[in-house]
């Protein structure tokens, strides 16, 4: 396992609060040569820890308003094939099986909730090996930003 410091972990949670912040300024905020902090940053994508850097985009300035967790029982059977036709699903943004009283957890992202409707009971539960389907719709979320900290990093 790779060890991790206090300024590894200080420069990972400036970047997943943004991470378009340039070196120089980064570099003020952390109090820290930028020359150290370019290496550091480029080390903790070698290493993994950084998988890449990326956009968060306003999905409802596209008109993306609603937003569902679909609970899926399915055929273990048919388990690659009904993650591939899921796959295929404009709507479907992330598949996780899970345990508990489902097989699956689907996030789906749609314009409305007639758009919803016709993914989850068009698209969805029509995929051969579904079983059933419980959909789960988001009312109001609340983003927490992540706390890394050296202890999380280690070995018990």
């Amino acid at each position: 396992m790779h060890k991790f410091d206090e300024l590894d972990m200080r420069i990972l949670s400036e970047l997943t609060k943004d991470a378009s912040i340039s070196v120089p300024r980064l570099s003020k905020k952390l109090n820290i040569n930028a020359s150290v902090l370019y290496s550091r940053i480029k080390r903790l994508v070698k290493r993994n820890l950084v998988k890449k850097f990326t956009v968060i985009v306003n999905e409802s300035m596209l008109g993306i308003n609603v937003k569902a967790t679909v609970g899926i029982n399915r055929d273990p059977k048919l388990k690659d094939s009904i993650h591939g036709e899921l796959l295929r699903i404009p709507e479907v943004r992330s598949l996780s099986e899970v345990t508990g009283r489902f097989d699956m957890i689907v996030s789906v992202n749609a314009h409305s909730l007639e758009e919803l409707h016709n993914v989850v009971i068009e698209r969805i539960g029509k995929i051969e090996g579904i079983q059933n389907t419980e959909t789960f719709v988001e009312m109001q979320r609340t983003e927490k930003e992540p706390a890394y900290s050296v202890q999380s990093t280690t070995d018990k």
